[in-house]
């Protein structure tokens, strides 16, 4: 689940929305950093635990506690309802692969090729591989650092979708976490689009004169992404 998509679930406004993703990927990312917590930004933590972990150091900070106290625990709820975001997304990964076995219509060469690609792996990691040639936003070519990453997400997808390599880019960790949370897309000529929530997206690299080639089978699926997954508030 996007993080776009789970706001909207959990009834979130707009305004605390873009004032929560402002915290962690803003100010309390710089925090962590500059105490030697993190070394770019807390948006390359997707691992639930790995980042309550965390929180718990982050929120021992001097820092935190002084600005979280000034700010009548904005910073508190900031961290927390990340922390919700991401127990959902990993909850979601585990039903769907537990939806792929258990659904009798799929044979079991389909069910393997479709976890495959659910989990990054299997053919649609290959061809994206294959077309890319390396990151698609920054040429970077070691095949153990990129991962696919679907354009039109995985939950939005049919399964034929799910395996075309034009619903894909090949992305660097940064990249990836960032397109997938819908904090940066590309626009209908490649340009990159930084989402005004995403403060300080040059911690991870991230330029606003960036941009990628696409074809036109990518162009719907891009569309998409802009519409329904980037955070343009």
């Amino acid at each position: 689940m996007t993080f776009k998509r789970w706001i909207n679930i959990t009834g979130l406004s707009e305004s605390s929305a873009k004032k929560y993703s402002s915290a962690v990927f803003g100010s309390i990312s710089e925090w962590a950093k500059d105490a030697g917590l993190i070394e770019n930004s807390l948006i390359e933590i997707s691992d639930p635990q790995e980042f309550k972990n965390l929180v718990e150091k982050i929120t021992r900070l001097p820092i935190f506690i002084e600005r979280n106290e000034k700010g009548n625990n904005m910073y508190s709820s900031a961290l927390n309802k990340y922390f919700e975001y991401l127990k959902d997304a990993s909850d979601e990964l585990e039903q769907d692969i537990e939806n792929i076995i258990t659904d009798t219509s799929y044979a079991e060469t389909d069910k393997v090729s479709l976890i495959k690609t659910r989990i990054g792996q299997g053919e649609f990691r290959n061809g994206l591989l294959s077309y890319w040639k390396g990151c698609a936003v920054t040429g970077y070519k070691t095949p153990s650092m990129l991962i696919a990453s679907h354009i039109k997400p995985w939950r939005d997808s049919d399964n034929q979708e799910r395996l075309d390599t034009y619903n894909g880019l090949l992305l660097t960790p940064n990249f990836d976490k960032a397109f997938d949370a819908g904090f940066i897309s590309f626009d209908s000529k490649g340009k990159i689009l930084i989402s005004d929530v995403f403060e300080a997206p040059n911690m991870l690299g991230i330029e606003s004169d960036m941009k990628i080639r696409f074809e036109n089978a990518h162009r719907r699926y891009l569309e998409y992404h802009r519409e329904e997954v980037f955070m343009n508030f």
